[in-house]
């Protein structure tokens, strides 16, 4: 894992949010405006007194839907500052900050305040102050507030009237100023102990035994140290709390913390690097309990998502070979159910199986996502011995029992059948998964693994939605057309489609084995040529016994050696030389610097949907006249081979899958996410505004 890449993905957005945000605020017009966080400036005492001190009170008013950020907002956001206007001898002390709420959006961790919160700062009045000099204190205040949708930085003119005087404070004021300072974190009396074990940071807590604690989150104030949206796993060894969670920086030295009590109590603590005691009993934490409402909207979009997944062109040449299987059982109704159950068994069991190696390899700190499968020479190989051997089997080149004949064996032969066509669909679905189940897929992100693989078998049954209904449904059953000799001839026009998914598979082979190039699909060919020819002779020569299967052992061998020799000798990128429109975080940078628009892309070889965007849409000539004419900087994401910092970029958006689209306007703090099917007209229409 690159610590050192992950902090400055994590500085630079950072950065960009906030250099943004100042910039729009420098540009905004100098007239009143509402804002949709209300702050008021306030003092204790109104007559502070020379050489003394007072505290002031800021209060913030969300609207509706609204939040503010703690001193660090977490992934994306940031926290209040002030630009004073002080009179002489009026020092003022940074504000301090109730305990905030953890708040997860598209994958990001915040955190927020949700509701109206006070700052308290203390204010110092040096003993040369005359006695009743007017001390009146203004200043300029910052702030990013945001909804769930759009954030927006905002600014304001606070000030309090002030009066060098007797530092009189009134009972009412005291009241209220007290209940305030009991929202703020309690300083601990002794500090703790952090470090950092492979790409886990351990932190200990000093707390007695006795101190409860209910759902309790650790707030790492220092920055370029932990992944905010990852678990914290909490437990108790004697009077010590023990939290681990991921590391992401390179960050030395003390830490600023704050952690989260419950019921709105927290406690400040400065960690030292020192040892850190083994995990003790377990505490529940926050990561034990999931966002429901997000899990079952993540669960239904999913389940949607795999049904649409029918009507895509990665998915078709599959349900040929499931059409023909069903039109086979001849309105069988138990021929049917077996089938349907079967199919949908395979589905499920291999998105699963997807999802949860997926998981492990994230847990394991690797940066990858969903069809991380199809970024890798040797798995595309597999896809395109399957995709030639079934289009070869359509043409009638050879025999699969499980796809002719075998009367005697229907049924074993048809669930059999049926399982694997629903395991090839859910594997070949995965490059077109992305554009319809890219929030579904982003919540798998922040949830629990096992609230996240029930997502990734929402995909599967979604996906075998349409032929478990067949299967039961006897109405829908009976519209299918009568078995005859029209099969023939459907099923090798369902060659076809087989065949352009195998040209697309060889393609993208080549593309991502450039290393190997033309020499390496020819041994592929003459591999299988071989191996089929093999197979040909056995079902039709003498050597159809037992003894005729060692035909086929040389070439299985031969190939799992070529495949073996992939996976071992892997190229570092798919084109060579890096083009000088490939995104990077500096490349953002540099291109959001000039003012001028910043449209950026992820892309993929095996995306059939970004390809499809890109023909139809970003690589029209109107399209690339409008942004010619308006500026548009363009920065492509090649997701193709993998790539850990463009995979951290699609989290950061919420997303785990390609394609994403990023359209940065001049002078904006944040990117706006546009659709996931382009139309011309609408990236015409962005260029000119």
């Amino acid at each position: 894992m690159d610590r050192g890449r992950d902090a400055f993905v994590t500085s630079a957005w950072r950065m960009i949010v906030a250099m943004l945000a100042l910039a729009l605020l420098a540009l905004a017009p100098a007239r009143g405006q509402s804002t949709h966080i209300q702050p008021k400036l306030i003092a204790e005492s109104a007559v502070p007194a020379p050489g003394g001190r007072a505290t002031l009170a800021l209060t913030m008013t969300p609207e509706k839907t609204w939040h503010g950020y703690w001193a660090n907002g977490g992934d994306a956001g940031f926290g209040l500052s002030v630009e004073w206007n002080a009179p002489e001898g009026v020092t003022v002390a940074p504000f301090r900050y109730p305990v905030p709420d953890a708040l997860i959006l598209f994958g990001m961790m915040n955190h927020v305040y949700e509701h109206p919160y006070v700052l308290l700062a203390d204010v110092r009045i040096d003993k040369s102050v005359a006695p009743g000099t007017d001390l009146t204190l203004s200043g300029v205040a910052n702030w990013l507030a945001c909804t769930d949708k759009v954030c927006v930085p905002e600014k304001a003119v606070i000030s309090v009237a002030l009066k060098a005087g007797d530092g009189a404070i009134p009972a009412a004021s005291r009241a209220r100023f007290d209940g305030w300072r009991a929202l703020l974190p309690q300083p601990l009396d002794r500090n703790g102990t952090w470090e950092r074990r492979g790409n886990m940071v351990r932190v200990a807590v000093p707390l007695p035994a006795s101190t409860a604690l209910d759902a309790p989150h650790l707030f790492v104030e220092t920055q370029n140290l932990v992944d905010y949206a990852a678990p914290q796993s909490f437990s108790r060894n004697g009077d010590q709390i023990i939290v681990e969670t991921r590391t992401k920086g390179e960050a030395a030295g003390p830490i600023a913390a704050l952690l989260k009590l419950g019921g709105g109590r927290g406690l400040s603590v400065r960690l030292e690097p020192g040892d850190v005691p083994a995990a003790g009993k377990t505490i529940a934490g926050r990561e034990n309990g999931i966002d429901l409402s997000l899990f079952w909207t993540a669960l239904g979009g999913a389940i949607l998502g795999g049904l649409i997944l029918n009507l895509m062109p990665c998915v078709f040449p599959i349900l040929s070979l499931k059409a023909l299987s069903l039109a086979r059982s001849g309105g069988n109704a138990r021929s049917a159910k077996v089938e349907a159950l079967a199919y949908t068994a395979g589905a499920v069991v291999t998105a699963l199986l997807l999802g949860g190696a997926l998981l492990a390899l994230r847990a394991a700190g690797e940066q990858v996502g969903w069809a991380f499968q199809l970024q890798h020479p040797a798995s595309v190989l597999v896809l395109l011995v399957l995709a030639l051997a079934i289009t070869l089997n359509l043409l009638g080149i050879y025999e699969l029992p499980s796809l002719g004949g075998g009367q005697a064996l229907a049924t074993k032969e048809g669930a059999a059948g049926g399982f694997w066509t629903g395991a090839l669909a859910a594997f070949v679905a995965t490059p077109c998964s992305g554009p319809l189940l890219g929030a579904a897929l982003g919540a798998t992100l922040v949830l629990p693994a096992w609230a996240a693989l029930p997502i990734f078998g929402g995909l599967g049954l979604g996906l075998a939605l349409p032929f478990l209904a067949i299967g039961f449904l006897p109405a829908l059953r009976n519209r299918l057309p009568k078995p005859g000799p029209w099969m023939a001839t459907f099923r090798k026009w369902m060659a076809l489609p087989m065949a352009l998914t195998t040209l697309a598979l060889a393609w993208l082979f080549v593309r991502q084995a450039d290393d190997w190039g033309w020499s390496s699909l020819g041994t592929f060919i003459v591999l299988w040529a071989l191996m089929l020819a093999c197979l040909g002779h056995w079902q039709k020569g003498p050597d159809r016994g037992r003894a005729g299967y060692l035909l086929l052992v040389l070439p299985l061998l031969l190939t799992a050696a070529f495949a073996y020799e992939l996976a071992s000798e892997r190229p570092n990128t798919v084109a060579g030389a890096v083009r000088s429109n490939d995104f990077s975080p500096e490349a953002l940078t540099k291109a959001r610097a000039t003012g001028k628009p910043v449209f950026v892309y992820f892309t993929a070889d095996w995306c059939l949907s970004c390809k499809a965007n890109e023909a139809g849409a970003i690589n029209r000539e109107a399209v690339q006249k409008a942004f010619d004419k308006a500026g548009v900087v363009t920065l492509v994401g090649d997701w193709t081979n993998g790539d850990p910092v463009i995979t951290r970029t699609l989290a950061e958006h919420g997303r785990n899958s390609v394609p994403l689209y990023l359209w940065y306007a001049p002078g904006t703090a944040r990117p706006e996410i546009l659709p996931q099917i382009l139309t011309p007209g609408l990236l015409a229409d962005k260029a000119k505004l």
